[in-house]
C-alpha cells in the first residue's frame, strides 16, 4: 500500500497542510503511520476518512460533530456516499422544478408581453422552497444522523413539503383555536390523530427520527434566530395532552 508524506497527501487530495494538521490535532484524521524521522504517512484509510470529513462538510455539519459521528460505529462510509447522492438528487428535483416555472414565466412573457401574475407566484413560491434558510437548515440537521438524513430526503420533495406546509398550517390554526377545550373531547382527539398523522408522514415511522425531531422542538433556546416553534406555549399544553390521552385510549 502506497503512502504519501503530508505535503503529496495535501496536493493529492486538494487540502492544505495546514488543514491537515487541524485535523490531527482534533484527533479527526490521525495518520496511522510515521516515518523513522516522525513525519506522517496518509495511505487508503486516511484517503476514505477524508472523504467522510469533506461530505459531512458539505453538509454543513460542524467539525465537532463529524469527529463525534466519525467515532459513531455505525457510521460507514457507503452510508455518507449514499446520503450525499440522495441530497443532491433533491436539490436537482428543486432546480428542475425552477427551470421549469421561469420558462413557463418566459414563455408567457413572450406571448402577451408581459408575465402571468400566476405565473410569477408559482415562481416565488418554488424559489422559496428552493432557498432555505441556511443557518436554520443546518441547526435542524445536526440533531439528525447521516443515515436519518438519506431516509428523509427520499421522502423530500418540493409538492410533498408543500403540502405538509399546507396541511401543518390548518391544523395549527385548529389547535390554537381549541387550547381552552377539553383534550379529551372527541373534537380534541381527532386534532390529536392529525399531528400524529403528520408527524408519522415526516418520520416514516422511524423512532429514531422521531426521537430526534422531539429533540428539535426540545432545544429551541440555542436554535439560530430564524428558528421558531410555530404554534403558542398554550397549543402546545394542549396538543401533548391530546395526545396522552389518545395513546392512553389505545
Amino acid at each position: 500500500m502506497k503512502l504519501y508524506r503530508i505535503r503529496e497527501f495535501a496536493m493529492l487530495t486538494g487540502v492544505t497542510v495546514r488543514t491537515l494538521h487541524h485535523y490531527d490535532e482534533l484527533g479527526l484524521l490521525q495518520p496511522g503511520q510515521r516515518t523513522s524521522a516522525g513525519y506522517r504517512l496518509y495511505g487508503a484509510d486516511d484517503l476514505a476518512r477524508l472523504q467522510q470529513i469533506a461530505t459531512l462538510k458539505f453538509f454543513g455539519f460542524p467539525l465537532k460533530r463529524i469527529t463525534g459521528l466519525l467515532g459513531s460505529s455505525s457510521f460507514d462510509l457507503l452510508s455518507t456516499l449514499r446520503l450525499q447522492r440522495e441530497i443532491l438528487q433533491r436539490q436537482q428535483r428543486q432546480l428542475q422544478n425552477a427551470l421549469t416555472a421561469l420558462e413557463r414565466a418566459e414563455t408567457t412573457a413572450r406571448t402577451n408581453g408581459q408575465p402571468d401574475w400566476q405565473d410569477l407566484k408559482n415562481l416565488i413560491e418554488v424559489m422559496n422552497m428552493s432557498e432555505p434558510n441556511e443557518e436554520k437548515q443546518q441547526w435542524v440537521k445536526q440533531h439528525f444522523t447521516p443515515e436519518q438524513l438519506a431516509e428523509l430526503a427520499k421522502r423530500d420533495t418540493p409538492e410533498v413539503r408543500q403540502r405538509a406546509q399546507q396541511e401543518w398550517a390548518a391544523l395549527i390554526a385548529e389547535v390554537e383555536a381549541a387550547v381552552n377545550d377539553d383534550p379529551a373531547a372527541p373534537h380534541s382527539q381527532q386534532l390529536a390523530e392529525r399531528w400524529r398523522s403528520l408527524i408519522e408522514q415526516f418520520t416514516g415511522g422511524n423512532p429514531g427520527i422521531a426521537s430526534n425531531l422531539n429533540k428539535v422542538y426540545s432545544n429551541t433556546q440555542s436554535a439560530p434566530q430564524e428558528f421558531k416553534r410555530p404554534w403558542s406555549d398554550a397549543a402546545q399544553t394542549f396538543i401533548a395532552a391530546a395526545i396522552r390521552i389518545s395513546k392512553e385510549a389505545h
